[in-house]
């Protein structure tokens, strides 16, 4: 029997496409981008739901399904997609690597981030699971910039017993409260990656 085009202006849905990776990968970006607009427009991420997702990216909820077994996995790659690639340190020096990587962390007010994670911000207080979520997308950040520390501690520029830990926090910390709880309106945010990262070297280098 032979077949008839469809009359009702319907268009094949991303679920009947045939399989490929460039198809598949606008599909992923379609679904993160519509999770994100969703996000920055204020919806809250317990709110937010696989229908208004996939409604938003013109996909079926199968087509999200494929990828991702829930939101929450979801939320992880919307993240790392938000956030980007951390940003690539010089090497040319102690204080010119911090600064690098702390100035994406100090212009997060004017960005798609700054939008977002103060809507996430109650859900992350409390929701165990999202925290979880949360420390999993941002890590590939901390490593990145434990990586300087250590390559300079190495090199003799930082204390052999500095606290990595506490130092990642020294250093992002002011800029996340500034940039997301919009804390100290009389500190400016021009320069203020390179006070920070002065301030805490001129304590903790190698005299």
């Amino acid at each position: 029997m032979t077949s008839t085009a469809r009359t009702d202006g319907a268009q094949p849905t991303d679920d009947r496409k045939a399989p490929g990776r460039p198809r598949s990968a606008r599909a992923d970006e379609a679904i993160t981008e519509a999770m994100l607009d969703l996000l920055a427009e204020g919806s809250s991420f317990e709110a937010l739901t696989i229908e208004a997702v996939a409604a938003r990216a013109g996909v079926g909820k199968a087509t999200i399904y494929r990828r991702w077994p829930n939101k929450e996995s979801m939320l992880v790659d919307a993240i790392a997609r938000l956030k980007g690639d951390p940003p690539v340190p010089p090497g040319t020096s102690l204080r010119e690597d911090l600064v690098t990587m702390l100035r994406p962390v100090g212009a997060l007010r004017s960005t798609r981030a700054g939008q977002i994670m103060p809507c996430l911000i109650p859900e992350l207080r409390r929701s165990p699971e999202l925290q979880a979520v949360f420390q999993r997308a941002m890590e590939p950040r901390r490593e990145a910039l434990r990586k300087v520390l250590r390559y300079w501690i190495e090199r003799g520029e930082l204390r052999s017993d500095v606290d990595i830990e506490l130092m990642q926090a020294m250093l992002a910390g002011p800029l996340l409260a500034k940039n997301v709880l919009f804390w100290n309106p009389d500190l400016p945010r021009e320069g203020l990656p390179e006070r920070l990262v002065d301030a805490v070297l001129a304590g903790i280098g190698v005299r």
